[in-house]
Parts: C-alpha cells; structure tokens; sequence
C-alpha cells in the first residue's frame, strides 16, 4: 500500500471522489452512468422523494433528491397562503420527480404535484372511512358551489343546508365541515356534502330532545320559520309550533311583532304527541294570566294611561300592561268628530289616556274611551241651542235625506228633506242648497244621547199654508202655473207664492191618458181650476179638464 492507503498505490481520482457511498471499490469495467443507475434505481419518475434546499432564488428553488443532478422549482409552489415562503436552505422537504432527465439531462420536479399527490392520498383515505374534511367555498358554478379542501372539489346546491338556499352568494369564503359522497381522483371528480353531516348531526340532537321531552317543561329554542299562524322553533333535532294565540296575553297581528328568524327564546312544551313527534309550545305561559288580576287593577271610570299596540278599521287596542289591552272603539274616540279612520286620531306606538268604560273578564274584554277623558259638549248644547233658536251655519254635506249644516267646530245640525221649503216637493237638497251655503235655520230638537240636533230651513219663513194660501186660493178659482216636475200619476205644477198643486193624470183631458208626457211639457205653461183645498193636509189639487170644460160652457153659453 502507498500512502494513500489504496491498494496498488493507484491515485485518487476526482471521478473516483464523485462516486456515491461504497461503488469506488466498482470494477473500474462500469461507465459512470451505469453506477448512477444501480445507485438510484429505487427513485421512480412519477413518485414523491424527499429533497434538500440547496439555494433559494429569486424565481427558483434549488432542490438535491440525491441524484447526479439538482432539480429546480419555482419559488411560487412553495409560497404560503398569506404569500409567504416558510423554508430555508438546508430544510428538506417533499417533491414530486416528474423526469429523471429532460432534453438537457437536467431531473424534473414539482412541489404542486407532490402536495396534491399527498392532499389526494389524505382525502381517500378520509372517504374510506366515511369520515369528514373542512371546506372553504371559494365560488359558484353550475348546480352549486366550488369548495377548496386542499383540491378543488363540488357542492351540490342541494347538499348545502338541510333546507334549500335560495342565495349562495351568502356562503362564499365561508367553511364548512362536509363529507366525501363521490370521489374519482383519476378524473379529479369529488362530490361533496354537508346535508349528510348537518342530517347527522340533527338526527342525534333529536334522539336526545325526544329523551328528555315532556308537557310542562321549560326549554329553549331558536326560531327557525316565521308563518302568519304562528313560529316554528328548533328545539334540538326536532321542531316545536309556537302558535301566536300562545306568543302573548294581548293581542298581536303578526308573529313579527315580537320574534325574527334565529332568535334565541324560552318556551314551555304545552302537549307533545311522541307517536306523530308533533310538540305544541307556549310563550306566554311562562308570565302569570294577566286577566286573572284585571279586576283588581281597573274598575270602570278609571281614569288611565295605555300605549297604542293595534289599529284597525273599527278603533285602537291600548295596553294597560303586559297582555292586557282594552280596545278604544271609533265612536269612543271624539264628542264631535265624525272620524274616518282611527289612523286620524293615533298611530302605534302613542301613549294615550283613556277611561275605562266595561271590564268582562271572561271574554277578556275591555272597552275604553278616549273622549271620556274630556267634559261632553253636547250635555251643554240643550242650554246652548233650545228649540225655537235661529241659528247660523255653514252647508257642509248634502245626502239624499238631507243637509249637514257645521254650527261650530265639530257640531252639525241636520236640515231634513222634508224642513227645507212649506211647499215644495224636495226630492234632493241639491235643488235648494249647495256645499258651502251660508244659511239661517231653527232649531227644531237637540237629541243630546243620540247626539243629534234637528234644524228649520222653511220654518224661518212664515207657513204659506196657515196665512197666504187660505187668503188667495179658493176652490172653482182659475189659476196659471208652470209644470215642474212630471209622475207617473200627474204633474206638480208651481203657483204664484211658491205653492205647488197637483195635476192628476185623470184630470189631464176627457179620454183616457197613459203617460202624462203625451198631453204635457216640463216648463209648460198652463190655466188650471182649482178642485181641491185642503191647508191641513197641505194638499192642492188641480184640473185641466176641469178649466176646458168651464171654457167651453161659457163659450157655448156666449
């Protein structure tokens, strides 16, 4: 031996000095790639090895696998989500040989593919034993969702909830527990669903409500649906009806009112059916009735303060206290107001005062008045007004019997059809007064119960029936007159001194009339004989046969 220590005293070469661990004692017969490829036969193309940082570049990694030449990988694979690169020279990490040697002899690795590989390797072996990943929702695409569980992978729109969604924009970069229903990694195909874990998750939850549930037991729930009947609460796995007779004491017109979707709340199982798993629940049970007390609160004539809670057509609903309400009925609401609507008068949420008017405490009822809290004006108008005063108002309304006249703020009198003129048939106020006159009237009657006052137009005026009439008219007399109004039995026909006679229609001609029409006009001017006087009854008749056959008489006679 020399003093290199080498048999023959051969000198060291630097190929020799290259060569992997124990091949420098090969027959020197092998070419250096056939060493290299006994060396590193276990290194397959196509699976993960592990490698050693070498360099870090501003593009590239430089990666040893322990082959004849380094591999390089773009410093992007190895880049974090937040961007940033968490290896350093020298750590040593996983790859994926793609290539022992390309075109230019140089090996080919990949970091994707090898976290991919491993990701994929993860999640079969999670679908094999039915087990469950976590998923962000990264997008939408076509019948449902994208997810990235380390690979991208697909959830149906019908495996998000239990219940469908509507808008799946709203769990985007959101995350999930799911489980594996389908997977095909040779296609990269995974089906994902968390219905099946939620369907699980539910199903256990139920099984230990039912456990525990019995009548009269105080639970808590979350509101999972609003209807108009009523709330449906998720007691644990299983549903509960809330029915909104059973939400408060009072009154409320919509379940709205008092919960929102996902509310957390405290109930009491009224009746559970175990064989139809059907739980009726009760809100209000948890308070005391307050209707068992209200008699000894409120006594009629009390005089009290309530907030508004409720409006309908027919009056307010005024809460005294929690789950007691009294309802303000429309015509309780003003002395002398004809009100509409009682939105005229208050809104919801308005604290009024009002006076208790009746308590049935077994129809739960209370009745309340609003204007009883202020004096009556009408127990003063039988002083203000007696019968016999003339007094002066405004036309504020015609209606088919008459005339609403505004005698001050809120008081109206009404002129009656028939009180409007001594002797003319009226058949519409409108042809006499019109919305807006200023008129002079009597006052006939004030009716303070009914709250009513009764007025005069003709009796401002002196009866032509008891003074002129007696004095002008007579029986045999001829008059002339104007025809105003045409019937199916005659025609009124208007006297000097504004009086009316009656023109029958057998007393048009000789023959036989049927329509008045055909013998007489509207506006047409006639001589009539007086045939009949009667001032009691207001009545004067009249004839035209009667004044032809008198003008022929005489005419024959001169």
């Amino acid at each position: 031996m020399d003093m290199t220590g080498r048999p023959g005293g051969s000198p060291e070469t630097e190929g020799d000095r290259n060569l992997p661990g124990g091949l420098e004692q090969q027959e020197s017969t092998l070419t250096m790639q056939e060493i290299y490829d006994q060396t590193f036969k276990d290194i397959l193309e196509g699976e993960i090895v592990k490698g050693k940082v070498l360099d870090i570049g501003t593009d590239s990694i430089m990666i040893d696998i322990g082959y004849k030449s380094e591999g390089t990988i773009p410093v992007r694979e190895f880049l974090n989500a937040q961007g940033q690169l968490p290896i350093q020279v020298g750590d040593v990490v996983e790859v994926y040989l793609e290539s022992k040697e390309d075109s230019e002899g140089i090996i080919v690795l990949s970091r994707e593919k090898a976290e991919k590989i491993k990701v994929w390797d993860e999640i079969s072996k999670v679908y094999e034993k039915g087990g469950m990943v976590h998923g962000t929702i990264v997008g939408k695409t076509k019948g449902g969702l994208i997810v990235d569980i380390g690979v991208r992978a697909f959830l149906p729109g019908s495996q998000v909830d239990l219940r469908p969604v509507r808008d799946l924009d709203r769990v985007i970069g959101k995350t999930f527990p799911m489980k594996i229903i389908k997977l095909n990694q040779r296609r990269g195909n995974i089906v994902l669903s968390r219905r099946e874990l939620l369907e699980d998750e539910r199903k256990g939850l139920k099984e230990k409500t039912l456990a525990t549930l019995e009548e009269g037991k105080v639970l808590k729930g979350k509101i999972k649906n609003l209807t108009e009947y009523g709330a449906f609460i998720d007691l644990g796995g299983l549903d509960g009806l809330l029915h909104i007779t059973d939400m408060s004491w009072g009154r409320i017109g919509h379940p709205s009112e008092l919960f929102t979707v996902g509310d957390e709340v405290e109930v009491v199982v009224l009746k559970f059916d175990r064989q139809t798993e059907r739980v009726s629940l009760g809100y209000k049970q948890r308070l005391s009735d307050p209707w068992k007390t209200v008699t000894e609160k409120f006594e009629p004539g009390d005089k009290v303060k309530g907030k508004v809670v409720s409006i309908t057509d027919y009056g307010a609903f005024v809460e005294l206290e929690p789950g007691a309400e009294g309802l303000v009925h429309i015509s309780e609401m003003s002395w002398t107001q004809r009100i509409k609507h009682p939105s005229k008068v208050v809104t919801v949420g308005d604290v009024v005062e009002v006076v208790v008017l009746d308590i049935d405490q077994s129809a739960r009822r209370i009745s309340l008045g609003m204007k009883q809290v202020e004096p009556n004006p009408w127990e003063a108008l039988e002083q203000r007004y007696p019968a016999g005063t003339r007094v002066e108002g405004t036309i504020r309304n015609l209606v088919d019997f008459g005339a609403f006249v505004e005698l001050e703020d809120g008081i109206d009198g009404l002129i009656h059809i028939s009180d409007m003129s001594w002797t003319k048939r009226v058949k519409h106020p409108s042809e006499i007064l019109k919305k807006g006159d200023h008129v002079e009237t009597i006052v006939l009657h004030v009716d303070r119960s009914a709250r009513r006052i009764s007025l005069g137009l003709k009796q401002t005026q002196p009866d032509p029936w008891k003074t002129i009439v007696p004095e002008r008219y007579r029986v045999g007399m001829d008059v002339t007159g104007r025809v105003v109004r045409i019937t199916d039995f005659g025609a009124f026909v208007e006297l000097p001194d504004d009086v009316e006679g009656l023109l029958h229609v057998s007393e048009l001609s000789e023959g036989r009339v049927n329509k008045p029409e055909d013998v007489i006009k509207v506006g047409e001017e006639l001589t009539l004989k007086i045939i009949k006087l009667d001032t009691d009854d207001r009545k004067l008749g009249l004839s035209l046969r009667a004044y032809k056959e008198a003008a022929g008489e005489q005419g024959e006679g001169g």
